[in-house]
């Protein structure tokens, strides 16, 4: 028997503890403005996907690393409740990852971040039997050596790997070379193929890394990707937003859920745009978290966003 428990997902990346600060508007450059409540709740890419997966289901792991203050315990006590196995390495004296988040009447967020460079998730903080005891790994790939290592240790297990980002990191190549599902914020594919033009940039992207699937999630224009033979649209749902905070993170959430049950693609891309969806009705990363039996309520349901004309007319 394995000494660590065999879980549905594991995953390797960031947390944060997020404070949410409600505006009517965004303030103008040089401007006051007054605010009239805050809240603080725990939050971060990869954690908030899989306290979701957890939510509706999945059994977990969380691997990433804190400080040793109250935003540490408060992200514990969250992983603790969810149900959440946790591998968390502790930095003394160090403070955790912090996020100030302003969201406008729209429910559109603005984040600022803060984060110790001690807190860098390093190749030799991580332990093989973490990654392979799991049957789908999931990454951010912020601190990118570490992704780059459990990625390889679940591509070696027949693991798949998916994976969240955001940004051009240094060594971002070798990481996504032994992703399966790359699934990347609206203007990555193009900054990382040097490519002007989006359905171009993730075809480029599929063959020069050997991806199963490489897709852009497009905020309220929902999610394209491509599978080396076609692309596959799926269109964002019409809902009241409230805070469209953790929306990428709940889709990510909702792509792997999909994934665990062997579902199609598009029908893990449309439930991962209706998870999306059902959290931005509700404040904060995890706020509007709910169970399978709503998300699919909605998929059924829900009136959906308009194809952008432009993507009509590429995939017409």
């Amino acid at each position: 028997m394995p000494s660590t428990p065999v879980v549905d997902l594991v995953g390797v990346g960031l947390n944060a503890t997020d404070t949410l600060i409600p505006l009517r508007e965004f303030p103008r450059r040089g401007s006051k403005t007054e605010y009239q409540q805050e809240a603080v709740s725990p939050g971060g890419q990869v954690a908030t996907a899989v306290v979701a997966c957890q939510s509706w289901g999945m059994r977990t792991r969380y691997v990433g690393k804190l400080g040793d203050d109250e935003a540490a315990r408060l992200h514990a006590r969250a992983f603790t409740e969810a149900g959440v196995e946790t591998r968390l390495v502790t930095v003394p004296e160090a403070a955790s990852p912090r996020s100030l988040i302003l969201v406008d009447g729209s429910g559109e967020r603005t984040v600022l971040c803060r984060r110790d460079e001690r807190l860098a998730l390093q190749p030799q903080d991580l332990e093989r039997e973490w990654i392979v005891s799991a049957r789908a790994l999931h990454l951010d790939g912020f601190d990118t050596a570490a992704a780059t290592l459990a990625a390889a240790w679940a591509r070696d297990a027949g693991l798949p790997v998916t994976a969240d980002l955001d940004e051009v990191y240094t060594g971002v190549d070798e990481l996504i070379e032994k992703v399966d599902y790359l699934i990347v914020s609206r203007d990555l594919p193009c900054r990382l193929m040097q490519e002007d033009d989006l359905c171009r940039a993730l075809r480029r992207m599929h063959s020069r890394y050997g991806c199963r699937l490489t897709a852009a999630t497009l905020g309220p224009d929902g999610v394209l990707a491509w599978d080396g033979q076609r692309f596959l649209f799926s269109p964002a749902f019409r809902v009241p937003t409230v805070d469209t905070t953790g929306a990428g993170d709940i889709f990510h959430a909702g792509f792997l859920y999909g994934l665990a049950q062997g579902w199609e693609l598009d029908r893990q891309l449309a439930f991962g745009c209706a998870a999306a969806a059902v959290n931005c009705m509700a404040s904060g990363a995890r706020g509007g978290i709910r169970p399978v039996e709503e998300i699919e309520a909605l998929l059924a349901g829900g009136d959906r966003y308009p194809m952008p004309d432009e993507l009509a007319r590429i995939l017409a």
